[in-house]
């Protein structure tokens, strides 16, 4: 790539350092000032019991030589893999899903039944096992009473040919719902003698697990539309725009997103390590175009009136993302819940947008329209979010700064 670089200097750059100072003394507290104060804080991880391991070494036993054959084949993570390890472990009687919730749970009336003693303030207990991508599964041990519901949590990965259990901890769920959509969503605090050693605090827990099947051909639509875009630093699935009309859609953050599913690499153009310090590049302008115009209809007009363009020397500017722009990263997903083909070849995508951090199953609901191609690619038409007075405040997304922003921040005096 051919490009130039230039810097800028933040003229409140002290701000930055002390801002990043005060997050390292006093935390990150919503609690009034007076109330922010430091506390001892004493876990007796003798009363907190051990998890049951009488049947782990059985679920281990049923599984170990699908993961013996998914490592031979470096196939630890693919679909299929996981997919087979979940339908093995429902053949065997167990509430099992995957983590990214591709692959229907088994045995799924457990886990209602469970939820419905929970609402009746019954006792009752289940495991449910959540298979991870990563090598590996959760198995949660769900007692409930009284409405309650302490949840003990064991992690086993499998390396060098063995299961083992990695790290276990316990907590009593805060938050607990069987949502509309069908999932089960629940959150706490856990915490592990493991991890106290090394933090001397727990570990925030959200978990959502689809209970409900769903179509199959929603989620390959999912996979093969929408999670390559996702929410993370952009905001192509949170504001309206269409090819008519492309609004705040911000092509920017999409050059992040869609250069390196272009290029296999990511954009070359980073951030200046000196947090006072600005870069600003000079991408030509038909290495910017060629990225965008892949997946959008877009005319070179069009595109240079939504970012700074230089005629002089026929390139675009861009800056990086900066410390001022960073993003909480826990985002949400969105998950097809139906479409229709439409006459011109585009298909329309309905959508619910999962927010496992917030524990709702349904932030809001949003149509994307996509326009694939014969080679397999597609170009994103639009996107119209449906209105509901229950929406969601899209809270993990921080947009980029303004022209007018960055010059308060980087410009001359």
């Amino acid at each position: 790539m051919l490009l130039r670089k230039t810097t800028w200097f933040w003229k409140n750059g002290l701000a930055a350092i002390s801002f990043v100072l005060i997050l390292g003394i006093s935390g990150c507290s919503d609690a009034p000032p007076e109330e922010n104060t430091v506390a001892e804080t004493v876990i007796d991880f003798d009363a907190i019991p051990e998890e049951s391991q009488e049947d782990a070494e059985e679920i281990i036993n049923i599984c170990t030589d699908l993961y013996e054959k998914a490592a031979e084949e470096n196939k630890l993570a693919d679909l299929e893999t996981i997919g087979g390890i979940v339908n093995r472990l429902g053949e065997n009687g167990y509430s099992a899903v995957d983590s990214k919730n591709q692959i229907d749970m088994t045995e799924p009336e457990q886990v209602v039944q469970f939820c419905e003693k929970v609402d009746a303030q019954e006792k009752a207990e289940i495991t449910v096992l959540e298979v991870s991508y990563l090598g590996g599964f959760v198995k949660y041990d769900l007692r409930t009473k009284d409405g309650e519901v302490d949840v003990a949590r064991s992690y086993y990965k499998y390396e060098n040919g063995s299961m083992k259990r990695e790290v276990t901890g316990n907590y009593q769920a805060e938050y607990w719902n069987y949502t509309e959509e069908g999932y089960l969503m629940f959150s706490g605090v856990w915490f592990s003698e493991e991890l106290y050693v090394l933090t001397l605090s727990g570990a925030e827990e959200h978990t959502a697990l689809r209970v409900q099947p769903l179509d199959e051909t929603y989620r390959e639509l999912s996979r093969k539309y929408l999670r390559p875009i996702g929410f993370e630093k952009n905001n192509m699935f949170i504001v309206d725009w269409s090819e008519d009309d492309f609004g705040d859609l911000n092509f920017y953050d999409m050059y992040d997103i869609l250069y390196p599913k272009v290029n296999g690499q990511y954009v070359p153009c980073v951030a200046d390590d000196n947090l006072s310090v600005s870069a600003v590049y000079q991408i030509p302008k038909e290495e910017f175009e060629s990225i965008i115009m892949k997946y959008f209809n877009i005319d070179s007009e069009t595109l240079q009136s939504k970012t700074v363009y230089c005629s002089e020397d026929s390139t675009y500017e861009y800056k990086p993302r900066g410390f001022e722009e960073v993003e909480y990263p826990e985002y949400p997903y969105s998950e097809v819940v139906g479409f229709t083909e439409n006459s011109d070849g585009t298909i329309t995508l309905t959508a619910n947008v999962v927010f496992p951090y917030a524990g709702d199953s349904r932030v809001y609901a949003h149509e994307v329209v996509v326009r694939p191609s014969e080679d397999g690619g597609v170009q994103y038409v639009s996107n119209r979010m449906i209105p509901s007075e229950d929406n969601y405040r899209e809270t993990w997304h921080t947009p980029r700064l303004t022209l007018e922003e960055w010059e308060e921040l980087y410009g001359g005096e």
